[in-house]
């Protein structure tokens, strides 16, 4: 039987790896921080592997109005500091991005490029805090944070990128045209793209960068990653550069991601297809019948939406048909290690990765939870064949290259099941249906769990074990293709019906819903649970407010109802719309910031809700996003007191010439993505 390591001993395994890595001469000279005493203890990962969390005593909060404003809004009692924004400088003696000299492209040369690879990227998604510092009353003062930049909105970036788009030319022609005009563009794009790893620390004026501390550094799209796992080696993922397959140049569309308990930082990659071109004549022209089969569910573009493709012979799949097979995976980044190159973890799977967030067994074995986030595609869990070793660092580094990748299935009684994704020649998964081996079943993970029988979900994006009940909750942003009756349809590559199900109840479902799953025996190497919804997102204002999960008959419900955990009072739950990334407190509370179009919903924001108690279900929102952001993140130190949010493409729907946001600068300058730090006032737990 695994015994759970003391918090004792985790923090010494942590510490001594910290000690190798990082030189305690360094760590205070990047620190310079009043009142740090030391190392910290990493309580998160001892936590995890204890499979409990202190919980700490909530404040109370009085939720804010839905806003419409160009402005960041918290509710009363609590304030935010400006952590790092689009072009910050990570290493000393960098001035940072000017962001008045967008107005023209005289900046976009050789310099820009370099610049940008050292400086904070665009569009902030996903964090994850690592501790390094606290005080003597264990507040945590300094740490790494891991950020995610997603993608780069060059109508923000660039001047006249949309300009050409009404022009007489169509608006393939334009970007080609306005990309070929530009030769430093998909260079730039490519440097702010990928991950930033960076320290930070707290100091009487709220969180700030250690611009050049120890450790700190860009992924970006033309980082040299590691292959591991089943694909490594894969015929399927070589190239004319890479015939091996076994380094893989750059990450990106990186969207939500997850933590270990060893450590490292798991980066989620979601929309690969969008930067790719020329993948439909490629296939067309094809005779490779195993390369149309691993696209099939996936396809790529004829053209892609960034134009990388027009400067980048990487990204034309003419010129490199097998290129875009090597994105679209869990990538490992080793936060302590600069010198250690992050790695594809491709037992994982291959799919539009959403994030990876772990739990640890009774046994220390380590399950990672994933969804697929696309319409009507798949919840994941991948469960390691070995256990966490918290004495032994080594041991663990190649813990997620070897385990068993599930896919789930809801069924209408309220229970389900885990469905082994596994090359088995007596199984569904073997050499007659295109499945040779596991890097096979890998690399087509989507095609693999269609012939299981998986449940497809409207929209699975973050999915987020509660460090106290081991309770799983799944968030699904939307699905308005979903359809009352049956309807079975030609969709990403697979025949399917869009009928509603117990899992997915609505038609239409434009506002989205939270999946609560209770693994069996509390185990999350099961392969068996029950689940049922926990919100089904919406203005509790309008249509009916549902208060009994009976109700909930698939195909009966309409748009605008709403259910909160059966919470009763409609007059004190907020509006919520397209739930997204989720993250718990350290008093067990869960947290979901939001992803809408924002054309019929007000502003994106943040918004907490208990899942145990009187109040389980009472969602009250916190903050309250400037125009066209979507809110990221959700990360909370270990001390409670400090949750940090990435506020991605304020502006989103304005260019440069036609601004609808001039946040977080001001003054008519362009608008920055930007990761914030929210504390309250009285500074107790958030």
């Amino acid at each position: 039987m695994f015994k759970p390591p003391s918090n004792h001993n985790f923090s010494a395994s942590f510490d001594a790896v910290l000690a190798e890595r990082v030189s305690r001469r360094q760590l205070l000279t990047s620190a310079a921080a009043a009142g740090a005493v030391g190392l910290a203890t990493t309580s998160w990962g001892a936590n995890m592997a204890a499979g409990t969390t202190t919980r700490a005593t909530a404040a109370p909060l009085q939720g804010i109005a839905p806003q419409t404003g160009d402005a960041l809004v918290l509710a009363a009692g609590y304030r935010h500091s400006l952590l790092a924004r689009w072009g910050d400088p990570l290493q000393r003696g960098d001035a940072g991005l000017r962001t008045a000299a967008l107005r023209t492209n005289d900046w976009l040369d050789d310099s820009a490029v370099d610049a940008q690879q050292q400086r904070f990227g665009t569009n902030c998604d996903a964090l994850a805090y690592f501790p390094l510092r606290r005080t003597r009353r264990n507040q945590d003062i300094q740490g790494y944070l891991c950020v995610n930049h997603e993608y780069v909105n060059a109508e923000l970036v660039f001047a006249d990128y949309a300009g050409g788009r009404r022009s007489s030319m169509n608006a393939v022609e334009a970007r080609r045209a306005w990309t070929l005009a530009q030769p430093h563009s998909v260079a730039w794009m490519q440097a702010a793209h990928g991950v930033t790893v960076m320290q930070v620390r707290r100091g009487m004026r709220g969180w700030s960068t250690i611009p050049g501390a120890v450790g700190t550094r860009r992924i970006t799209a033309n980082t040299p990653c590691d292959l591991s796992g089943p694909a490594r080696g894969h015929p399927l993922l070589a190239t004319a550069a890479d015939p091996r397959a076994t380094t893989v140049l750059g990450t990106f569309a990186n969207c939500a991601g997850g933590k270990t308990p060893w450590g490292t930082y798991l980066t989620a990659e979601e929309n690969i297809d969008d930067y790719f071109g020329r993948g439909a004549s490629m296939l067309a022209s094809t005779a490779d019948g195993a390369l149309v089969e691993a696209y099939r569910r996936i396809p790529p573009p004829q053209h892609s939406i960034y134009g990388w493709e027009y400067l980048d012979p990487r990204f034309d799949l003419q010129r490199n048909p097998q290129e875009m097979l090597r994105h679209g995976w869990i990538v490992e980044i080793d936060p302590l290690s600069p010198d250690d190159p992050p790695r594809k973890r491709t037992a994982l799977g291959r799919f539009k990765h959403e994030g990876a967030n772990t739990r640890i067994a009774p046994d220390g074995r380590v399950a990672a939870y994933m969804g697929d986030d696309e319409i009507f595609e798949y919840v994941y869990k991948f469960v390691t064949r070995d256990a966490f070793d918290p004495g032994d660092r080594a041991h663990n580094r190649d813990l997620l290259d070897h385990g068993t990748l599930y896919v789930a299935r809801f069924d209408a009684d309220g229970t389900g099941a885990w469905l082994p994704l596994v090359h088995d020649e007596n199984g569904p998964l073997n050499s007659r249906a295109g499945f040779h081996n596991q890097g096979d079943v890998v690399i087509k993970a989507r095609g693999a769990a269609d012939l299981l029988g998986a449940t497809p979900m409207d929209r699975p994006e973050d999915i987020e074990p509660s460090p106290l009940t081991g309770r799983v909750y799944i968030a699904c942003t939307k699905n308005a293709e979903r359809e009352a009756n049956e309807t079975l349809t030609l969709l990403s590559g697979r025949y399917l019906e869009l009928a509603a199900n117990t899992a997915n109840p609505r038609p239409d479902n434009r506002s989205g819903q939270v999946i609560e799953l209770i693994e069996t025996a509390d185990d999350p190497t099961a392969t068996s649970f029950s689940w049922h919804v926990f919100l089904l997102a919406g203005d509790p204002a309008t249509g009916r407010f549902l208060t009994d999960a009976a109700t909930l008959a698939a195909g009966s419900l309409a748009a605008t109802d709403t259910y909160f955990a059966g919470y009763a009072e409609r007059a004190d739950v907020s509006r919520l719309h397209c739930p997204d990334n989720l993250g718990f407190d350290p008093s067990g509370r869960l947290w979901i910031v939001t992803d809408s179009d924002g054309k019929d919903w007000p502003n994106n924001g943040c918004y907490v809700v208990p899942t145990e108690g009187a109040e389980r279900g009472r969602l009250r929102q916190l903050m309250s996003a400037p125009t066209g952001s979507e809110v990221c993140g959700c990360e909370f130190t270990p001390d409670g007191r400090t949750l940090f949010l990435s506020i991605q493409h304020p502006g989103e729907g304005g260019t440069l010439e036609q601004p609808v946001s001039d946040w977080p600068d001001r003054g008519g300058l362009p608008p920055r993505a930007a990761v914030i730090a929210i504390e309250r006032d009285d500074g107790r737990s958030v």
